[in-house]
């Protein structure tokens, strides 16, 4: 038995050994072996990522896929059906039809933030302090931006607002307003982008931790930080409207407890 046993243990330290050459030669770099159509779809979402292949654009046919790639028409279809899982191409039927890449629009773009956002939060991935942070680093400058960038309806559509706010009554109705306000500043900043990132990050922050127990007077300072924006944004101001939204914005944080 001792004898079985110390062959055992020297087969044992044999295998760890070789394992452990593996492991020296080959490293942490080497992957497992992608799935073909995987490896189809991530070569085609990199040349669409790259602008070589842009919207609207239409792909090869399938049979003409498979001999680009050296693969068989099913896996490029599988491959073709996973970009669509994604959005990336869109299919269409008939003599003129095809697949096509895809023309991304900035509310689909937000919409899949908001979603995936949402998810990450619920699952604590993402804290109520990362999106207030994430909050101030998208508005403070665009604030800066609508002091430079705006024009005439943006104005008056932040004063119309900022009326509705003083007419309010009730919290749920002062908050949807207040929303749409900082809404209107992040749309006079005129970057696309930023309104894509911004709402998203909102609707979240709203949905996960509304303020609670805040009265008339604390509402009433909110429209007042409303005006002083607005204000600054129409003189043109942007370092003081960007210094107006960044208190602004310190002030809501701390209204969400200590949950931040």
């Amino acid at each position: 038995m001792v004898g079985k046993t110390n062959g055992g243990e020297v087969e044992g330290d044999a295998l760890v050994a070789r394992s452990k050459a593996r492991e020296a030669l080959f490293g942490p770099q080497v992957g497992k072996v992608r799935p073909a159509y995987q490896q189809v779809a991530d070569q085609l979402r990199d040349l669409i990522l790259d602008g070589s292949l842009g919207s609207g654009d239409r792909l090869p046919a399938e049979s003409e896929l498979a001999e680009i790639f050296g693969v068989s028409r099913s896996t490029v279809r599988e491959a073709l059906r996973a970009l669509a899982s994604r959005d990336l191409v869109n299919t269409t039927r008939g003599t003129t039809g095809g697949t096509f890449i895809s023309r991304m629009r900035f509310d689909q773009v937000s919409d899949y933030l908001e979603t995936s956002l949402g998810l990450m939060s619920g699952a604590d991935d993402v804290s109520l302090a990362n999106l207030l942070e994430a909050r101030e680093l998208l508005e403070v400058p665009a604030a800066g931006l609508a002091a430079l960038r705006h024009e005439q309806h943006h104005i008056d559509e932040m004063r119309v607002m900022v009326e509705r706010e003083n007419q309010a009554r009730g919290r749920g109705r002062k908050f949807r307003d207040h929303r749409n306000f900082h809404g209107l500043v992040v749309e006079a900043s005129s970057n696309r982008l930023l309104g894509v990132m911004a709402e998203p990050v909102f609707r979240v922050l709203q949905a996960r931790a509304v303020p609670n127990g805040l009265g008339a007077t604390f509402w009433t300072s909110v429209t007042e930080d409303h005006i002083e924006i607005l204000l600054r944004i129409e003189a043109g101001d942007s370092v003081g409207a960007s210094s107006s939204m960044k208190e602004h914005l310190a002030k809501l944080s701390s209204a969400y407890g200590d949950g931040c």
